[in-house]
């Protein structure tokens, strides 16, 4: 290969994660509800008919769609489709950052506005309840913090004898925090909690700068 073939070949190429084509992609959409003046957030406490994650408080969004425009067009047909609503009644839609999770994930959180809680038409295929909690009572809330550790395990016939340390190799071992946010009877916990917290930290960031 000649320098302009190498050159032309990677002209204006835009970087991404490495494998991420081997990940699967989610959006979803932290809403925002008025109620009585103030602003919530609401929550969706998934079907119990689910096979994955019954019963789990959750954020509206799901799986991307090779049909979706892009990720932001997923969390709003997700939202849409279980809350029964149009796609144009959510507003003032604002990214947030994206996560790389440790299960082969990449997940786009957004957040929006949504008209009214009256024009809400869940659907029971994926939706048992929803509820809102105040945005004011959340931002002042401090989660419990709790830590998973992750293992690393080669599987059998690995080839340590390719390897400096053989099978006494020091792994790089990892930590990742758990948040718990709690509301009433209420429990918050997960990617939820994670995608909440975020949110609630780029908030205090900006009222800080004030």
């Amino acid at each position: 290969m000649k320098i302009g073939q190498f050159l032309n070949k990677f002209s204006g190429r835009t970087p991404r994660i490495l494998g991420s084509e081997n990940f699967a992609k989610f959006s979803v959409l932290l809403p925002l509800i008025e109620i009585n003046g103030e602003l919530h957030v609401l929550f969706e406490v998934r079907s119990f008919h689910m096979r994955r994650q019954p019963g789990e408080i959750c954020f509206p969004g799901g799986k991307f769609d090779p049909d979706d425009k892009d990720e932001l067009h997923t969390a709003i047909r997700e939202t849409a489709e279980e809350l029964g609503i149009q796609p144009n009644d959510v507003k003032n839609i604002i990214p947030l950052d994206f996560m790389l999770s440790p299960f082969g994930t990449i997940i786009y959180p957004f957040t929006g506005i949504i008209s009214s809680k009256k024009e809400l038409q869940l659907n029971p295929d994926e939706v048992a309840e929803i509820f809102t909690v105040p945005l004011d009572y959340l931002l002042a809330a401090k989660p419990e913090i709790h830590q998973i550790n992750f293992k690393v395990e080669p599987d059998e016939g690995f080839p340590f004898d390719l390897i400096i340390g053989g099978q006494d190799y020091n792994w790089q071992t990892r930590k990742m925090d758990e948040y718990f946010y709690f509301y009433e009877d209420k429990i918050i916990w997960g990617l939820t909690a994670k995608i909440l917290k975020h949110f609630l930290e780029l908030l205090k960031e900006h009222q800080s700068e004030k």
